[in-house]
C-alpha cells in the first residue's frame, strides 16, 4: 500500500477503495506502523505548533500532542473493537481485521483536518474531518457485510460509542492530569 495513493482514494473514490480495501489483510501492526502512525501525527504536530503560537507553556504544549498522539492509537483499536463487537446485531459479520480497516481508513480525514490546527483562526475548519462518518457508512457494506438498510444504523451505533469513549478518555485524563484543555 502506497500512502499517499490509499490517502488519495479513500478521499477521492471511497467506494472504489472500500472494495479493494475489503481484499486487503489487516493486520494491525502494519495498518498501526504504516498508517496511523504517520497520519495521527498530522493533528497532534499541528497542534502543538499552534499551541505555541498562541503562547501556551511549551511543556504542557509538548506533553498533551504526545498524549494525544499516543491516546489515538488506543481509540483506533477501541472503536474497531466496538465495531467488531456490534456486528452481529446489525446483521454484520464480525472480523475484527475488517473491523480495524474500517476504523483506520475511516479516520483519515479527520487527521488530515488536523493540518488546520496549526493556525488558531483556522481550527474551525477541523470540521471538515467529519467527512469520516461518510467513509464510515459507506465502508460498513464491504468490510463487515452490513445489509444496506441496517448501515445508517450501525453508523450511528459507532458513533455515538466513539464520542462516548471519547467523552470519557477526556473526563479521566482531566481528573488525573489536568490536561483538559489540551484534549
Amino acid at each position: 500500500m502506497n500512502l499517499v495513493e490509499r490517502v488519495k482514494g479513500i478521499i477521492l473514490t471511497p467506494k472504489t477503495e472500500w472494495t479493494q480495501i475489503a481484499g486487503e489483510p489487516g493486520d494491525a501492526a502494519y495498518l498501526f506502523r504504516n498508517y496511523v502512525a504517520i497520519l495521527a501525527a498530522i493533528p497532534a504536530v499541528c497542534g502543538f505548533i499552534g499551541a505555541m503560537l498562541i503562547g501556551a507553556p511549551i511543556f504542557a504544549a509538548l506533553i498533551g500532542a504526545v498524549i494525544k498522539y499516543l491516546l489515538t492509537f488506543v481509540v483506533v483499536y477501541i472503536v474497531a473493537w466496538i465495531v467488531d463487537l456490534l456486528a452481529p446485531t446489525f446483521g454484520s459479520q464480525k472480523n475484527f481485521a475488517n473491523a480495524l480497516k474500517l476504523t483506520v481508513y475511516s479516520y483519515t480525514p479527520s487527521w488530515l483536518a488536523g493540518i488546520f490546527l496549526l493556525i488558531p483562526g483556522l481550527r474551525f475548519l477541523t470540521i471538515l474531518g467529519l467527512y469520516g462518518l461518510y467513509l464510515l457508512w459507506l465502508g460498513l457494506p464491504p468490510l463487515m457485510k452490513t445489509p444496506p438498510e441496517k448501515t445508517i444504523v450501525y453508523t450511528i451505533a459507532i458513533v455515538v460509542c466513539a464520542i462516548i469513549l471519547a467523552i470519557l478518555i477526556g473526563l479521566v485524563l482531566g481528573a488525573l492530569i489536568g490536561l483538559h484543555g489540551f484534549m
